[in-house]
């Protein structure tokens, strides 16, 4: 059985270091980058806290047989890579921490595409797990083929789904508008989309506000890109050559807007001074990108600790009436907006 001591030897820190970051009672007991390495091993191994010491050392009776560890999925349905967007791994960061507080094991992670390799669909199918989470933007086939074969099933993400399921969200395509509505008011008539357009709730979001903001929609000012650093970078890229048009970019998540800063730089491009830039999610880089991102602030640590809330009492209660929860956003003013100019726009 794993242990604290042999927690603390592979992440290489002293045991009282670990047991202060696993009783997630002091932020800054360690470094982000060593918190990060011993939940990593933590996962890893399986370890879960010794529930029946616990009650010992806090003197309460434990004569009483206590619950046996559960188990859950995480599936993160909206990428082929985790680390491809951090706005992802920070709710399932916060997925680990409210299971292990609870004596449960976050057990396998899986990614979108491994629903495609026939071993690992087999693998979900036959091991027992108490319940999955489903982290961010979903394929239909995906979401009901979990719903076939395990019970307890809860959504997170930025989308809204079918309201016979359980959802913990922070409506994305609310988000967007909000972002088109607050370049709007800082005087921007010609806003441009850098995204993924199929099926993704903030472009939807941005076309209707420009709609109802009676401002045009103009398909030189729309790239449909990857909503990574390299799609930012790249789309951002198309845009210049299409059209310069536009005063401000609206990007549909950090990771894109970050890619963006990148090549509109590359470009001469000032950012704000000639083109403002605003997105969404507002991941622990968008304050250190230059200039620092101006973004729509998703709570992930909530969507995370809630959607695991959530499927503990579906698990303990076998209660069948759907919960919806809608978690509010806000927009975060840091250098990456401004009013417009009319040394980049024609």
């Amino acid at each position: 059985m794993i242990t604290l001591k042999d927690i603390a030897e592979k992440a290489g820190v002293s045991v009282s270091t670990v047991s202060r970051v696993l009783n997630m009672k002091y932020p800054n007991a360690a470094s982000k980058e060593t918190q990060e390495r011993i939940w990593k091993i933590v996962h890893e191994t399986g370890y879960i806290p010794n529930i029946h010491a616990q009650y010992l050392k806090m003197g309460e009776d434990n004569s009483e047989p206590h619950e046996t560890p559960r188990s859950i999925f995480c599936v993160y349905a909206r990428s082929s890579r985790s680390a491809e967007n951090p706005f992802f791994s920070e709710i399932g960061r916060s997925i680990e921490y409210e299971a292990y507080k609870h004596n449960c094991l976050v057990k396998y992670s899986y990614l979108g595409n491994d629903q495609f390799h026939p071993h690992i669909t087999k693998q979900l199918i036959d091991i027992k797990t108490d319940g999955v989470i489903m982290i961010g933007r979903y394929d239909e086939k995906l979401l009901y083929s979990f719903l076939r074969n395990y019970k307890n099933v809860v959504y997170t993400g930025l989308n809204k789904i079918d309201t016979k399921y359980d959802q913990v969200i922070c409506d994305g395509y609310e988000a967007a508008g909000r972002a088109v509505k607050y370049l709007y008011d800082l005087g921007h008539r010609k806003i441009a989309y850098i995204g993924e357009t199929k099926s993704e709730t903030r472009f939807l979001g941005y076309k209707d506000t420009l709609n109802s903001l009676n401002l045009h929609f103009d398909k030189k000012n729309i790239v449909n890109a990857k909503q990574t650093p390299d799609g930012g970078y790249v789309g951002s890229e198309k845009l210049i050559n299409m059209s310069n048009n536009f005063s401000a970019v609206f990007c549909a998540n950090d990771v894109t807007a970050i890619g963006a800063l990148r090549a509109f730089k590359k470009f001469d491009i000032k950012i704000p001074e000639d083109v403002s830039i605003i997105s969404v999610d507002d991941i622990e880089m968008a304050q250190y990108s230059s200039p620092m991102l101006t973004t729509v602030h998703i709570p992930t640590d909530e969507l995370g600790k809630i959607a695991m809330k959530i499927l503990l009492d579906r698990i303990t209660s076998g209660t069948y009436l759907p919960l919806k929860i809608t978690l509010p956003f806000r927009i975060v003013k840091r250098e990456s907006c401004a009013q417009p100019s009319k040394k980049w726009i024609q």
